[in-house]
Formats: structure tokens, sequence, C-alpha cells
């Protein structure tokens, strides 16, 4: 069992960038492949992006390539999404994920959700 929360969620401008953390704990996290999704208000919760176990290998959405990041801090049982010139389109609650094995593009792939936090962009 791990068990995630997610942070750094909040109100900002168009242009603005904004660091999302998503702490883990219970089993040892390294093992975990981890991902964030988003929802946005009316639609289904989308990919955005992945980090492989190691950290070595990361996976993004195709229209989300070269703004935002992923990283993980194994030392503090974190992974980092750095979300840099946000747009409206932004909004949305932002969910981690976690699963044992590669990671995936696949919401039903993945075991352990966090609450989520929301990220709101104003124009």
């Amino acid at each position: 069992q791990v068990q995630l929360v997610e942070s750094g969620g909040e109100l900002v401008q168009t242009g603005d960038s904004l660091r999302l953390s998503c702490a883990a704990s219970g089993h040892t996290f390294s093992i975990y492949a981890v991902a964030w999704f988003r929802q946005a208000p009316g639609k289904e919760r989308e990919f955005v992006a992945a980090i492989s176990a190691s950290g070595g290998s990361t996976m993004y959405a195709d229209s989300l390539k070269g703004r935002f990041t992923i990283s993980r801090d194994y030392a503090k049982n974190t992974v980092y999404l750095q979300m840099n010139s946000l747009k409206p389109e932004d909004t949305a609650v932002y969910y981690c994920a976690a699963r044992s094995g590669l990671w995936s593009k696949k919401i039903n792939n993945y075991n352990y959700w966090g609450q989520g936090t929301q990220v709101t962009v104003s124009s």
C-alpha cells in the first residue's frame, strides 16, 4: 500500500509557473511508477505525464511537451510536476497516481491515487 498526497495547486495568472508535489508514504515508493492526470470540469480525466520507478524515463501528453516537467526526489519520497507558461485550459484538478511496474498513460493501470489538487489559471 502507498498513500499519495498532492499539494501546490492554486489560482495563478496566464503565463505563470507552478510546481505540484505528490508526497508518498507507506510502501517503498521507489518501486512505483508515478503519473499525473488532470480533470477539468465536465471533461474526462486525462493523462499529463509519467515517470518510471528508476526516474530514468519520462513520458508526456503530446500537447504538454515543453511546458510541463515531471521529476522525483527519492530522499523525499516525492514526485513533482513543474508547469510553465500556464494557460486557462490548464485549469483542472490534478491527481497523482502510482503503480508497480512500467509507467502507463492508462488510468485503469494505476492502483493508488491521491485526492487531487486544484489548479486554476485566470486569463
